[in-house]
C-alpha cells in the first residue's frame, strides 16, 4: 500500500478563532503568545486607571469652571501706576459682607484704599455707594480703612449716594468730608438687626415630635429652633444689638458734628429720602455722581486731574447664572423654601447694619 505523502498533505490548524495551514502556524502561535503575554487582569487595570484619570481631569475642569462661576477666582490685586494725578472712585455696591458676593468684594476694596494711601498721585477719593448695608464687622472694617486713608493722607473723601445707601451704606459715609445723594436715593436706616429667630417647638409638639439638646449651660443653645427663647436669652442678644447701635450712633454724631441725643431721634431705623436726609443734617447736598466729581475738583482746585475707577470684578453666583430655582414652582414650595431659609439663619447671631427694605 502506498504510504501517504505527508509533505503534500495540508493540515488546517484552528487558533484564536481562525483556521491556518501548517505553513503559517508559527506566526499564529507567535501572535497568540503575544496576546497571552498581556493577561486579562492587566487590561482591566489599564481600563480602570484610564477611567480614574478621566474622572480626575473632569473634576479639575469642573472645579475650574465653578471657580469662575462663583467668583472664587476673582483677583483682589490692585495697581495704581496710572502715571498721572487722579481722584479714585471706589465702588461699594451690593450687600457689604466679609465673604464677598455679587458686586461686592470686601478685600478688593480694602486693597484699593491701601494702594491709594501710598500713591502720591492720588489726590482724593469718592465712594460710589449703592447698597442696603451689610454685616457689622465688614461695614466697620471698611469704615476704619476709610478713616485710615483720611488720617494718613489728609486728602478729601466724598460719598456719592446712588439709588440706596442705607444702614451700613450710611455707616461708611458718616465720616466723609461731604455726602452728596442722588435725589431719588434712600438713605438712613440707622440701626442694627440680628435677623429672625424661628421657634417651631409648638409645631413639633403638635406632631408628636420630641427633641433633646445637651449643653454645658442654660444659654449655650439660645436661638435654637426647637426651644422657646427665654427672657434671659433675649436680654443677652438685645445687649449685643444695643452695643452695636451705640457704636453706629457715635460714628454718625462724630462724623456729622451732631449731638448724640439728636442722632438717636433720627436713628430709629427709618429710611429717609435724599431731601429729608439733607433737611435733617444727615447729608450735605442732593446731586448726581457727576456733580460730586465736579464739586471735589473745584473745591480743592485739582485742575485737570483724572478720575480713575476702582471697581472689583463681578463675582457671579450660580443663582444669578441659572435663575431662581423656585421661579416656576408652586407657592407652597416657595413657602417651604422661605421657611427653610429662615431656619438656616438661626444660631448664627449675625449682627447687621442692613436695611431689610431694599429698592
Amino acid at each position: 500500500m502506498e504510504q501517504p505523502n505527508n509533505e503534500n498533505k495540508k493540515v488546517q490548524y484552528y487558533s484564536e478563532g481562525q483556521f491556518s495551514d501548517n505553513k503559517d502556524f508559527s506566526n499564529v502561535q507567535g501572535e497568540a503568545r503575544v496576546r497571552r503575554s498581556f493577561p486579562t487582569w492587566a487590561k482591566a487595570l489599564i481600563i480602570i486607571v484610564a477611567i480614574i484619570l478621566g474622572i480626575v481631569i473632569l473634576a479639575a475642569g469642573c472645579d475650574s469652571m465653578l471657580s469662575d462661576i462663583t467668583g472664587s477666582g476673582v483677583s483682589n490685586e490692585v495697581t495704581t501706576n496710572f502715571g498721572h494725578e487722579y481722584i479714585g472712585v471706589l465702588y461699594v455696591q451690593d450687600t457689604i459682607d466679609e465673604s464677598s458676593s455679587g458686586l461686592y468684594n470686601h478685600q478688593y476694596l480694602l486693597n484699593a484704599i491701601d494702594a491709594m494711601i501710598y500713591d502720591d498721585d492720588n489726590k482724593g477719593m469718592i465712594l460710589y455707594i449703592n447698597t442696603p448695608g451689610g454685616s457689622v464687622y465688614a461695614s466697620d472694617e471698611l469704615y476704619l480703612k476709610i478713616r485710615e486713608y483720611q488720617t494718613e493722607t489728609s486728602r478729601p473723601v466724598y460719598a456719592s449716594m446712588q439709588s440706596q445707601a442705607t444702614s451700613g451704606g450710611y455707616y461708611i459715609s458718616a465720616s466723609c468730608d461731604k455726602i452728596i445723594a442722588n435725589r431719588n436715593c434712600w438713605t438712613g436706616s440707622i440701626g442694627v438687626t440680628m435677623g429672625n429667630f424661628v421657634d417651631v417647638s409648638g409645631l413639633l409638639s403638635n406632631l408628636g415630635i420630641k427633641t433633646t439638646t445637651i449643653t454645658s449651660g442654660a444659654n449655650k443653645a439660645m436661638g435654637s429652633t426647637v426651644e422657646p427663647m427665654t427672657e434671659e436669652q433675649r436680654s443677652i442678644l438685645q445687649a449685643l444689638v444695643d452695643e452695636a447701635y451705640e457704636q453706629f450712633v457715635a460714628i454718625v454724631a462724630d462724623g456729622r458734628g451732631l449731638p448724640v441725643d439728636y442722632v438717636k431721634e433720627l436713628a430709629d431705623g427709618r429710611i429717609y429720602s435724599a431731601q429729608q436726609a439733607a433737611d435733617n443734617g444727615l447729608i450735605d447736598e442732593v446731586g448726581t455722581y457727576e456733580y460730586a466729581v465736579d464739586d471735589m475738583i473745584s473745591s480743592y482746585n485739582f485742575g485737570d486731574v483724572y478720575v480713575e475707577h476702582f471697581q472689583p470684578e463681578v463675582a457671579s453666583s450660580l443663582a444669578s447664572l441659572f435663575g431662581s430655582a423656585l421661579e416656576n414652582k408652586s407657592d407652597s414650595l416657595a413657602d417651604v423654601a422661605a421657611i427653610e431659609e429662615l431656619l438656616k439663619l438661626n444660631g448664627t447671631f449675625k449682627l447687621s447694619y442692613l436695611c431689610t427694605v431694599t429698592k
